[in-house]
Formats: structure tokens, C-alpha cells, sequence
């Protein structure tokens, strides 16, 4: 490929995106958009690192490259342009992620394998994930609850955070702006003396927050007036990130130990109260996260591996509703119903014994997982709950000819607060001379309710949500199958994908509101399917690279049945995604496009009666477009683009859910946000190493 020259000349260290130097020689095979002709290694649910080509399961990858392209400060900006994947925002939760058609709550989030904890609505804020030190994430569509359990029915998102170094010293600086009042800066260290390896890293993220109506600024600092245009829809965010790793190489074993420490402040400003609008309430929230793992890894026997990590995660989230004076800016507490504090903390163990030989026609793999979850709060149910998952798994890998390959999988776990089934799962792989790759798979799925699901309240200005404790644990059926062929015409080399899913999901749980109370509760959906179909194209032509995507999902649910109740019928989203990037090796300069649109989607509602009804929410198309340029001698890049080039703001309900013209099923009025309007973004990166 003509872009190897510019990478290995540091091509990817760019701004508020990881430190991309090392990684930019890793991964020099890779096209600037992510979408792959030659691909890395992955790790995700494999006997042992296997480049995604060779896994029985179909794996995506995004890797730092795209990440940087993209401008992507966290993980809602890599998502917004996968396909198959929905990404929506809720201001004051934040942004959450669907798969398949399937929520957030069905998507297992981990970062080198641990899992994430604080669901708030049982979603993951991916928007509080950064991307400053990640290496690549791996997405895998379909279950991998027999790997990790509850949460993994639509599939999993493995981040990978870098944790090595090539050069004795290695270092980068990096900053960021955007027009919409956003300012972030990343700096990260790595020491490596052969067998000790040190990494050290931080960021801090600002946004001033965003309202439709105000004009794009880049230097905003101060506080906001004190007038109705002081609430504002995107809420003000401030954020602070750290990470230290140690890693040690023994021998065949490999030791890490690893901390994260996250926080971040979010400012709800409240309009103006009474008539003269002396005063306001504010909502202030504080986000804590501190992280703990060890990790250790090797090899035992030539082709016989074990893994094992263990992890302790805390999660801190304080509510605190103040009234400020308008006229003095002073504030202070408002009553103390209205502060609320909720801590969650979370043990996570998990080891794996392998055998992986790629020439044998027998391969395995044992393991167990522990999980317990405890949460605590006034709005929790008896102040505290615990919920523990301790469970063995284990698979093996087959090849029945020298072109198939498949992989039986079966998991046993007992749950404190449900009974759990076996969960089996079947994946086969057939490789027609090298260029055919044909996959398919089985898989049943399990999801426990959490404990906020369960017993969590949250009530403020904006939310009125109440768990469930008489909800029924999920379960799944899953079925995906997929075909790719690589083939080279002339100078270009094509990669064409086909494949289709098809879940079946009995008690799905999910949020459901607002009443005629403006309640919002967590019910279970008798029963909920999905499927659907996707097509892509891949072609890269020198320093041309061009991927075409389509899909068309369709949604069924089955909701309770009521006395008006209409039949179920599948709703159908079409999506379509276009990237383009193109490499200008001799002025050292990168030009990328990324768009997505997404069409028509269901969104589920209540009416006066509490009854569960459809919403459907219009079609949207989102676009960003961005530059690239080395200056490999001073060690110096820069970045600029356009985020939302279409300037899509909020999206609409399409009209009225139950087929009349007004009253409580109307949607006509009510929108959801979708993005900032049109920005402008630039950043510089400086990389130092010794």
C-alpha cells in the first residue's frame, strides 16, 4: 500500500485521539477509513491473538487509525458510522448503544476484557469512554454469553488499550477544539527497559454544552447568562482522565497491572423560576470510576495457554439539586429530597486454560467467570442489593475437513437472584480456496435484570424513572450467517461481505414512558425479534480506499396485549454508509469522509393507560469530512474537519402512534436529540521518544 512510507513516519499521532506513533507501524497495513483489506489481530472470544480472517467468528475491527480520522473524541463518535449499530442520546444520561436492532442493555462493554459498570437506564454513557489510549476496538455482532455471560445477547464491544511500547521512551501531546465549546487535551508517557514497561496518561475534556439557538464560539469560558437561554438542551461536561500500567515480562508469562481513574461534572442549568426569575434550580452530577485489574497471560506447553485477569471496579454517581440566585450567582443546596448519591461496585474474575494449535484438528478452551455486583443509595430497594453470577464455561474447535472448522460452546452459571439455563452456542467456518469465506452460527442467550433495573428510582427535573422488581429475566435465540470473497481485478483489490441475523428475544426488558404521569418504567416486551440483512464493499485502488455499506433491519415487538392492540408486524429500518479516504504520500497528508444514514426507526412509548405503544422516529443522515497533514521531521501533525456536515440537530417522531390525530398517543410535537448541529474541529499532536 503507498500509505506505509507516510505511516511509518508517524502519520497517525494526531489530535485529542491516542498517541499514535507505535501504533501507526502496528497497523501500517490498514486503510485510513478502518474498513480493511488487510486486517490486525484480535483477541476478543479467541483461543489466542488470531488475525479476524481466521476466527470462526466474524469480528470487526476499528482500529486507531479510523479513530483518529474520524476526529473521535470518545466511543459514541467511533460508533455513529458502524453499521448495524444505532447510537442515540438522552442529554442529561448521555448516549447509548444498540446492536442489531437490539439496546444497549443486550450489549456487553469491556475494556481489555473487564466489563464496564454504571448503567444508568441499563445503558452504558458510551460518550464517557475515551479514545486517547485506545489501540482498537472489537466488535462482535451476535451473542457471546457463553464467553461473558449476562449482557451479551446482542453482542460485545471490546476496547484494547495500548500496553506496550517499541522504543526505550515513548511520548505525545495532544490537543483539541471544536466550534460547539469544546477543548480537550491528552498527554501519555511509556518507559521500557526490556522487561519492565511503565505507561502513564491523563486528558481533560471540556464542553461548554449546546442549545439550537446559540452561535458557534470557540473561546467560552464564562459563565452563562442568567436568562432563559442559561438551560440549554447538550448540558455543560467537564471531564478528567488517568491511567498507569505496569507490565513485567517473565519467561512465557506476561504480568499487568492496571488502574483508570475517571470523573466527570455534568451542569443541568434550569430556566428561570416565577414570574420575575430571581432564581433557578441546577442539577449538578458527578461521575466517579476507578478502576483496578491485574492481568496475567503465557504459555504453559507449546501450543497449551492460560489467562486470567481479576478486576475491581467502583462506580460513584452524586445527584445534587441547588437553587441559584440570578441576581448574585450564589448557590446553595435545595431540600434534601432532591440530593441522592448511588455507589456501585463490581468483582470480576476470569481465567481461561487453551489449547490452540493451528495444525491440529482438535482445540479447546476452559474457563470460569465471577461476577458480583453490589449497588447502594436511598433510591436503591432496602438502601443496598447484591447480585452474584458464578459460572463455568468452555468450548472446543473442530476441524471436520481441512475447509471446516466449527465450535460447540456451552456455559452453566448460577445466578443469586434468577435461575440461569445452559447456554450453548454453535460456530462454523468453511474457507473455499482462500478467497470464499463462508460463517454461520448459533447461539442462545441469557440477560438477569440489574439492580438498577430492578430497584433503582431517579427522579429530577428531566427524569422520572422507576425499576421493576417483578421483571423476568431475558432469553435469546440467535442466528447470523455471513460470506465474504477478496479478489483482485487489475490494480484493485475488492472485498465484497453479504451476511444476515435473526434474533428472537422472549421478556426483553426496556425503559418505557412517559405516562400520563411522566413516568418512565422498565417493562418486559412479551416477546421481541429482529433481522435483517447487510452488504458491503471494500476497494482500494494505490492510496484510494472506498467502502460502500448497505442493511436493512427490521424490529418486531410484540408488546402486551390490550384491547386495542393492533397485530405485530416487523418495522424495517433501511441504513447506508459511504467512506472514502485517499492518501497524498508525497505531501504527507491524509483526506477521509465518513457518512451514515439511518432510516425510519421504531421507539417504544406509554399511554394514559400505561399500555406500551410504537413511536416511530423519522430518517436521518449524518456526514463528516476531515484533513490530515505530517510534518514527520518536527514530529509535528495537525487535524481539520467538519463534524455533521448536514447539521442534524433533533430528529422527530413520525406522527401519531396510534392513528389518530392528537391526544396522549401523538408524537407529532416530541423529538429526540440527535447531534450538535455543524462543527469545526482542529487539533495539533507533538510525539517524542527516545
Amino acid at each position: 500500500m503507498t500509505t506505509r512510507p507516510i505511516l511509518k513516519k508517524g502519520l497517525a499521532i494526531l489530535l485529542g485521539l491516542p498517541a499514535l506513533p507505535a501504533l501507526a507501524q502496528q497497523h501500517d497495513t490498514a486503510a485510513a477509513t478502518g474498513d480493511r483489506m488487510l486486517s490486525h489481530v484480535v483477541v476478543t472470544g479467541q483461543y489466542r491473538p488470531i488475525k479476524p480472517e481466521d476466527a470462526v467468528q466474524r469480528i470487526r475491527v476499528i482500529d486507531a487509525k479510523k479513530i483518529a480520522a474520524m476526529g473521535a473524541q470518545n466511543l459514541r463518535d467511533v460508533l455513529l458510522n458502524e453499521m448495524n449499530v444505532s447510537v442515540s442520546q438522552d442529554d442529561a444520561l448521555g448516549s447509548r448503544v444498540s446492536i442489531q436492532g437490539m439496546s444497549g442493555q443486550n450489549v456487553k462493554i469491556l475494556v481489555d476484557g473487564v466489563p464496564i459498570i454504571g448503567r444508568q437506564d441499563g445503558n452504558i454513557d458510551i460518550s464517557q469512554i475515551n479514545t486517547y489510549n485506545v489501540e482498537r476496538i472489537e466488535l462482535v455482532e451476535g451473542p457471546m454469553s457463553v464467553n461473558f455471560g449476562t449482557d451479551a445477547l446482542a453482542g460485545a464491544i471490546n476496547i484494547i488499550t495500548k500496553s506496550s511500547i517499541s522504543k526505550k521512551i515513548e511520548g505525545a501531546v495532544n490537543t483539541y477544539t471544536e466550534s460547539i465549546g469544546k477543548y480537550n487535551a491528552n498527554a501519555n508517557l511509556g518507559y521500557n527497559t526490556g522487561k519492565h514497561t511503565f505507561m502513564l496518561g491523563g486528558s481533560r475534556n471540556f464542553f461548554s454544552g449546546w442549545d439550537p439557538n446559540q452561535e458557534s464560539r470557540y473561546l467560552d469560558f464564562g459563565a452563562r447568562p442568567a436568562d432563559a437561554g442559561r438551560a440549554q438542551q447538550w448540558d455543560a461536561k467537564e471531564e478528567y482522565n488517568g491511567n498507569f500500567q505496569y507490565s513485567y515480562k517473565l519467561n512465557r508469562t506476561t504480568l499487568r497491572l492496571k488502574s483508570d481513574y475517571f470523573h466527570d461534572i455534568i451542569t443541568n442549568r434550569g430556566k428561570p423560576n416565577g414570574f420575575y426569575g430571581y432564581d433557578a434550580f441546577d442539577d449538578v452530577y458527578r461521575t466517579t470510576r476507578f478502576n483496578n485489574s491485574v492481568f496475567a497471560n503465557g504459555k504453559i506447553f507449546r501450543n497449551k495457554t492460560y489467562s486470567f485477569l481479576a478486576a475491581y471496579n467502583q462506580y460513584k454517581r452524586e445527584k445534587n439539586t441547588y437553587t441559584v440566585d440570578l441576581t448574585s450567582l450564589d448557590r446553595a443546596l435545595a431540600a434534601a429530597s432532591d440530593q441522592d448519591t448511588a455507589k456501585y461496585t463490581s468483582f470480576n474474575s476470569r481465567g481461561t486454560f487453551s489449547n490452540s494449535n493451528p495444525a491440529a484438528r482438535l482445540n479447546y478452551e476452559l474457563g470460569y467467570d465471577i461476577t458480583i455486583d453490589n449497588g447502594s443509595g436511598k433510591r436503591i430497594l432496602n438502601k443496598e442489593q447484591q447480585i452474584g453470577d458464578y459460572a463455568v464455561y468452555g468450548s472446543t474447535e473442530v476441524r471436520l475437513v481441512k475447509e471446516l472448522i466449527a465450535r460447540v460452546g456451552l456455559r452453566y452459571a448460577y445466578n443469586t437472584a434468577f435461575s440461569t439455563p445452559l447456554i450453548p452456542s454453535l460456530n462454523l467456518k468453511y474457507t473455499l480456496a482462500k478467497a470464499l469465506v463462508l460463517r454461520g452460527s448459533y447461539a442462545r442467550g441469557f440477560r438477569a435484570p440489574s439492580i438498577k433495573e430492578l430497584y433503582f428510582e431517579f427522579k429530577d427535573v428531566n427524569h422520572n424513572i422507576f425499576g421493576n422488581p417483578d421483571l423476568k429475566a431475558e432469553n435469546s435465540n440467535n442466528y447470523n450467517v455471513a460470506a465474504n470473497y477478496s479478489f483482485r481485478t487489475s490494480t484493485v483489490q475488492h472485498s465484497v461481505e453479504a451476511s444476515a441475523f435473526y434474533n428472537s428475544i422472549n421478556d426483553m426488558i426496556t425503559l418505557a414512558g412517559p405516562d400520563s404521569l411522566f413516568r418512565y418504567n422498565y417493562i418486559n416486551i412479551e416477546q421481541y425479534k429482529t433481522r435483517g440483512v447487510q452488504l458491503s464493499w471494500s476497494g482500494q485502488y494505490k492510496g484510494l480506499n472506498v467502502t460502500l455499506s448497505g442493511s436493512y433491519i427490521g424490529r418486531y415487538n410484540k408488546l402486551p396485549e390490550t384491547e386495542n392492540s393492533a397485530p405485530p408486524e416487523f418495522f424495517y429500518t433501511p441504513e447506508l454508509r459511504v467512506n472514502v479516504s485517499y492518501s497524498w504520500t508525497k505531501y504527507n497528508t491524509v483526506f477521509s469522509f465518513f457518512s451514515k444514514y439511518t432510516g425510519q426507526m421504531p421507539g417504544v412509548g406509554l399511554d394514559v393507560q400505561g399500555n406500551a405503544i410504537l413511536l416511530p422516529i423519522k430518517a436521518y443522515g449524518l456526514a463528516d469530512v476531515s484533513v490530515t497533514k505530517n510534518f514527520p521531521k518536527i514530529r509535528l501533525s495537525a487535524l481539520a474537519g467538519c463534524k455533521n456536515l448536514l447539521d442534524v440537530r433533533n430528529v422527530n417522531y413520525a406522527g401519531n402512534a396510534s392513528g389518530g390525530s392528537g391526544g396522549a398517543h401523538s408524537a407529532s410535537s416530541a423529538s429526540i436529540s440527535v447531534g450538535t448541529g455543524r462543527s469545526y474541529f482542529l487539533g495539533l499532536g507533538y510525539q517524542f521518544s527516545k
